[in-house]
Order: C-alpha cells, then structure tokens, then sequence
C-alpha cells in the first residue's frame, strides 16, 4: 500500500497544509492551482453525492477509486478536511486520517499557541510528527505503477 500526498483544507477552501510521500507524477501546475483545482472537485463531488444518492447519505461523500489511485476523504465537524491520495488497494484510511486528526492535528497544531486560525501550517514539529506517523503507518510503502 502506499500513500501519495495529503492536503488539509479549512472550512472556506484554505489549503492549510500540503505534503507528499511517494508521489511519482507532478501536475505540471502550481501548487496553489492544484489545491484550488481539488478543493473546487470535492466540493463538486459533496453536492453532487448530496443531490443524486437515492437515500439520506449519512457521511456522503468518503472516497472515490480510479485504476490508479484512490482519493480518501475525511471532513471533522469544525469544517476541516482531510484529503489523502493513495494506491487503489489501500484499506483502513477513514481511521488513519482520524488520528492524523486527532493524533498530530489537535496535538501540533490546535494547541500550539503560535498558530492562527485559517492559515497555513509552518510548524516544524507538526511537519515531523506528521511525517513520522506516516511512515510509521503500514500503508505507507513504495508500489511501482
């Protein structure tokens, strides 16, 4: 298994935090393009999930699966969210993007006194801590595509 990059977005569309493990293709467009590019997807893909699924979706939209990769979705009550990419034979991603929260979110970064709400992360704990867990998880791995 293996996970390819993350973003973390607040509720208005901010991208709060972006890092990548083990992606292979770059976009070719800036990273600012790009998040603007995916938050604007998700918040297609919410609608379009809340407006045609023929029953009440009680968490709506959670990932969607290509031949190559997979696209988890996790968004907390406060409006963040998580966004993970990783192979399309990884499992048990809803629970790890819960830690991610719960573990190194809350822990480095809604604690930590020199953050201001609705900006980037430039914590350097954060950053190895989340690095650190990541590498840790056993869905992160090297998968030749």
């Amino acid at each position: 298994m293996t996970i390819y990059n993350l973003y973390i977005f607040d509720k208005l569309g901010t991208l709060l935090y972006y890092g990548e493990w083990n992606r292979l293709k770059q976009s070719g467009i800036t990273k600012d393009e790009e998040a603007k590019l995916m938050y604007g997807m998700l918040f297609s893909i919410k609608s379009f999930v809340s407006k045609v699924s023929p029953v009440e979706p009680r968490e709506g939209f959670l990932y969607y699966k290509t031949n190559k990769y997979a696209l988890h979705y996790l968004e907390v009550p406060s409006g963040l969210k998580f966004v993970l990419n990783t192979d399309n034979t990884s499992t048990g991603i809803r629970e790890f993007l819960q830690n991610v929260y719960t573990k190194i979110w809350v822990e480095y970064v809604v604690r930590n006194p020199l953050w201001t709400l609705g900006t980037p992360v430039t914590s350097d704990i954060f950053k190895t801590k989340l690095d650190e867990f990541v590498k840790q998880s056993p869905l992160y791995g090297s998968k030749i595509i």
